[in-house]
């Protein structure tokens, strides 16, 4: 997210994180061995699609075109020339993408797209959080929800832009709570009069905090776009890791719709633990730009990912293997295991070490519920043209 859903939006992921075991002595990416990879291509199935659901070839070749385009940029130079991992440079990431999408446009079976790139490709894998290779996954979205230009009787929850005098505050920042009040109106806050719009719920609006981004539709008609601008400097603290900790969710058994069922039927619990998220975030309006990543360019459907991008290739090609919900005919979610090729183009500030990726999902409620589910382990590989 361009540092709209890059800093914070990272995804319901957020709500619920899971300790990471980092070992720094081990490097984040090894190369596979060339007698293991066979077993781990796996076709992508979404592709190609089916007559009842298309695919999504072009939705990703188009993401590949956006990646391309920040590795022509000097901030990839700069990054890739202190990138730490031998082999892995910005020329052969670069070269990498366009053989791949040349692939992409030309396959004209699932089966000959494998063989080219089984043939042409070698993979770096993750090392994850227990250095074998197991990578924690969840998901994020963009949501869109309603609000008003000016304050109503209704909508009272108000979303900041950032102050003129921010960067010259001093720190620490002034506390989540010193910002909005325990009840997250903000009738005596510092930055009264930067209000940008006020939403009706308490926790959709902390949501938006959480994913950096979203789509407004406004009591007038109207639909705006609202992204990063800025955020307090405080470490991100998961207000589901805090039910946890207090024993009411054991961690195995929290979702997202689970908190947020909890916390809609106990709203007085909002001003108990959205405070200790001291994190804040300032808006501002992006004129129906789409959400963009930290590279600075647009992310794409179940096409970008968010990782740490201090360890892991900006803008580089990767192969996912990791359970994703869908949405029946009848209306349910089930879960299925895939293999998805995705572009790194993320990160966000409780997505930290080896085991941590998120999947952007998309726009709107269908998107968030289905991210919403993800929590889960799977492997992480980058594609690497073979020198």
């Amino acid at each position: 997210m361009n540092k709209a859903i890059a800093i914070l939006s990272i995804g319901l992921g957020l709500i619920f994180c899971t300790p990471q075991i980092i070992r720094a002595e081990e490097p984040p990416l090894s190369q596979v061995k060339l007698t293991e990879i066979n077993t781990i291509w796996g076709e992508d199935e979404q592709l190609w699609g089916t007559v009842e659901n298309p695919g999504d070839k072009w939705a990703l070749i188009r993401a590949i075109s956006y990646s391309l385009r920040y590795l022509d940029t000097p901030k990839a130079a700069e990054v890739y020339n202190n990138y730490p991992i031998p082999g892995i440079t910005r020329d052969r990431v670069r070269r990498s993408l366009i053989r791949f999408k040349e692939l992409l446009k030309t396959a004209k079976t699932p089966e000959e797209l494998q063989t080219a790139v089984q043939k042409e490709f070698i993979l770096y894998q993750s090392q994850g959080n227990d250095n074998q290779g197991n990578v924690h996954f969840t998901g994020y979205f963009e949501p869109v929800y309603t609000a008003s230009r000016q304050r109503t009787q209704e909508y009272i929850y108000p979303l900041y832009r950032q102050p003129k005098n921010f960067e010259s505050l001093a720190k620490p920042h002034p506390t989540r709570l010193e910002l909005e009040g325990k009840d997250g109106l903000g009738n005596s806050s510092i930055i009264k009069g930067n209000e940008l719009v006020w939403m009706r719920d308490r926790l959709e609006a902390y949501l938006v905090h959480v994913q950096g981004s979203a789509k407004l539709k406004l009591i007038d008609g109207k639909t705006i776009s609202i992204g990063y601008d800025g955020s307090t400097d405080y470490p991100y603290v998961s207000i589901g890791k805090e039910l946890v900790n207090d024993g009411i969710f054991a961690l195995d058994k929290l979702t997202l719709p689970v908190l947020i069922d909890y916390l809609t039927k106990n709203p007085q619990q909002l001003s108990n633990y959205l405070p200790r998220n001291n994190r804040f975030v300032f808006f501002r309006e992006t004129n129906g730009a789409p959400p963009q990543g930290s590279i600075g360019v647009p992310v794409t459907a179940e096409r970008s990912i968010a990782t740490d991008k201090s360890i892991m290739p900006p803008g580089a090609l990767a192969l996912i293997k990791t359970q994703i919900p869908y949405t029946t005919k009848t209306g349910e979610m089930e879960t299925k295991l895939v293999s998805r090729y995705v572009l790194d183009q993320d990160t966000g500030s409780a997505i930290k070490g080896p085991g941590r990726v998120d999947i952007f999902m998309g726009t709107g409620k269908t998107a968030g519920d289905r991210a919403g589910l993800i929590s889960n382990t799977g492997q992480l590989y980058y594609l690497l043209l073979k020198n």
